[in-house]
């Protein structure tokens, strides 16, 4: 195998290019790209002693080598980060964030846009702030600027359907454009200055407003003067709370990397106009790679897709890759953008900051995962199960007396959700509210076929009591599975007779688990049983939304797939499309006035038949069946 290999990297060209390693089945375990790749790929035939550990590891489980040519350094290194997002090679570093930091999104070329909160970054046109740390800093932002500035608080289809103005109109925090005359130019000025103060340009601003409030107070404009005051004032008071931490008041990112063990994080503190904000984390687990190597993937990775680039971008170490990715970024940003490794002044200061908060990160997430561990043993002991659960499994259905029957599928690894292996079903065979029949179903189709590579659980929860319990103990005995998967049932407490906790059932035991001293353990099962319901419920929502306007419309003539979802992005419902004049409807696109005239005609005989369609944006109570 040796002897292929320096084969293979013999005949490498002396170009700049892409090498991709592969193992014995033909899985990618490593992409990397060079300047030159035969000069690069002979750094890998040193003695075992004189490679890093992951090099040492690496080249023993190379089978095969592919190369792609690039025309230059930089086109290398765009297309080695595509080949790693695509192929997710286990010796390339790859961030995980564990969750999309929220961020606020706002679209200028609304004619009045509001502000609203997105986890994922699109390049369409609109301005994104952020991204923040937390749900809870993104939402206390939101609060302040809800008070202090009167955009529209309103989500798109409210704003289409609403007759009279809110609350917030009322309370003077809303211009209330849905149903006022606001002039543009007016809401306009006020998104500028919601764009100032998310940019982190408070001092802009505020110099901005009081140039305005003394320009109303000379035309005797007090009211108006005195809003401005106040606004002015509760600035003012957000940049005490705020830390300058450079006297030249520029945007920067400090990027910082800590190691412990296996694990590995990337700690990201954006300073903006001098202040730091809050940092972001970056998990990289398994991680045999250096500081350098954990540095240079993060600005690969995460400057690629990033919403704003600032000039600066101060590392703990020299990269060798700085200069090809200083030209990336500055591509891609459109001005200029240096990566520097600081040594002295205010400059390394804030770098050693960086290094201690992602020190300080790395050992609080190690903390947390060995009490998530413990917790997990405790509940072994507790249940009586032959391994920790380190895997956890739970089903839970949903259904609005028989119609649209779903159910959800939650999974816990090491004692925290993961959202990438959720699952949600929607139920085939089952005709009524059968509980019962529902949770056979879901259960053969999820473990009757399990694709190669995945893993049985070590333990599958099934939210209902002890007949939700018997139905899988019967599937999984049918599917010889019974002996490999330990199972139990978590049902809600009846108050009416005394219970004060929910009530955990095995298999073979009458009376529930009794957790006496340790209620912690119930909860962690509670958690999981909730996200289960959360899947099943919030997928039963949207089926049940979905069937319940294309119900409506099904019978209209002229009127197909394509013309029911414009019909419902434009309207949102058929209340505001029934109160809809025939030329309103013709005018939503992809509709014609004849078909405009079937579907207005085709309301109005529902409405006269007394039709029980509820719409869409206001569903029946949603009846979770047990």
């Amino acid at each position: 195998m040796i002897s292929e290999l320096k084969e293979k990297i013999a005949s490498l060209p002396a170009r700049p290019g892409v090498y991709l390693m592969k193992d014995a089945a033909g899985k990618y375990l490593y992409v990397g790209k060079a300047a030159n790749l035969k000069k690069r790929g002979a750094a890998y035939l040193k003695p075992a002693e004189r490679l890093d550990p992951k090099t040492r590891v690496l080249v023993g489980k190379i089978a095969g080598i592919e190369t792609i040519l690039c025309g230059s350094e930089k086109e290398a290194l765009i297309l080695e980060s595509n080949l790693i997002k695509k192929h997710r090679p286990r010796y390339n570093v790859v961030l995980k964030d564990d969750k999309r930091y929220p961020s606020l999104r706002l679209d200028p070329r609304q004619r009045y846009p509001n502000l609203t909160i997105v986890r994922k970054i699109e390049k369409d046109g609109a301005l994104y702030f952020g991204p923040y740390a937390s749900a809870h800093a993104v939402r206390q932002t939101l609060r302040f600027i809800d008070k202090h500035f009167r955009l529209r608080k309103c989500r798109n289809r409210e704003f289409r359907q609403r007759t009279r103005p809110c609350l917030h109109c009322q309370m003077q925090r809303c211009l209330a454009p849905c149903c006022m005359e606001v002039p543009p130019e007016t809401y306009a000025e006020g998104v500028k200055e919601v764009v100032l103060f998310l940019k982190g340009r408070t001092p802009e601003l505020i110099r901005k407003l009081e140039a305005r409030m003394r320009k109303e107070a000379e035309q005797q404009q007090f009211e108006r003067a005195a809003r401005l005051r106040d606004k002015i004032m509760a600035l003012k008071k957000t940049l005490e709370k705020q830390v300058a931490v450079t006297t030249d008041f520029k945007d920067r990112d400090v990027v910082a990397a800590a190691r412990r063990d296996d694990a590995a994080l990337v700690a990201l503190i954006p300073v903006r106009g001098g202040f730091m904000s809050e940092a972001q984390e970056f998990f990289v687990p398994d991680s045999l790679s250096t500081v350098e190597e954990l540095v240079d993937a993060f600005l690969r990775q995460y400057y690629e897709e990033a919403p704003f680039i600032p000039g600066e971008i101060l590392v703990q170490t020299a990269t060798e890759n700085r200069r090809v990715l200083e030209e990336r970024l500055s591509e891609i940003k459109g001005a200029r953008t240096r990566i520097l490794n600081p040594k002295r002044g205010e400059k390394a200061s804030l770098m050693a900051l960086g290094i201690q908060n992602a020190e300080e990160r790395l050992q609080e997430r190690q903390k947390a995962a060995d009490q998530d561990r413990k917790l997990l043993e405790r509940l072994q002991r507790r249940l009586g199960l032959p391994r920790p659960p380190l895997h956890v499994e739970c089903f839970d259905n949903a259904n609005l007396f028989g119609q649209a029957p779903v159910a959800g599928m939650a999974v816990f690894r090491q004692g925290r959700p993961d959202p990438s292996s959720h699952r949600r079903y929607r139920i085939r065979s089952v005709e009524g509210p059968d509980d019962y029949a529902s949770m056979a179903e879901v259960l053969r189709r999820r473990y009757e076929g399990l694709c190669s590579g995945e893993s049985l659980p070590d333990l599958l929860l099934v939210d209902g009591g002890k007949g939700q319990l018997n139905i899988a103990r019967q599937v999984m005995e049918a599917l010889g599975l019974s002996d490999r998967v330990p199972m139990a049932a978590i049902a809600k407490k009846d108050p009416a007779r005394g219970e004060a906790q929910d009530k955990i059932y095995l298999p073979g035991r009458r009376d529930p688990v009794n957790f006496g001293k340790e209620p912690e353990l119930l909860l962690f099962l509670q958690r999981v049983r909730d996200e289960a319901h959360r899947l099943a419920v919030s997928f039963h929502r949207r089926r049940h939304r979905k069937e319940s306007v294309a119900s409506v419309l099904d019978n209209v003539s002229g009127v197909g797939e394509k013309r029911k979802q414009a019909l419902w992005r434009h309207f949102g419902g058929t209340e505001a499309m029934a109160r809809a004049s025939i030329e309103e409807i013709a005018a939503v696109p992809g509709m014609t006035r004849p078909a405009a005239r079937a579907v207005k005609a085709h309301l109005n005989e529902q409405a006269e038949k007394g039709s029980d369609h509820d719409p869409p944006d206001r569903p029946r109570k949603l009846v979770v069946t047990k």
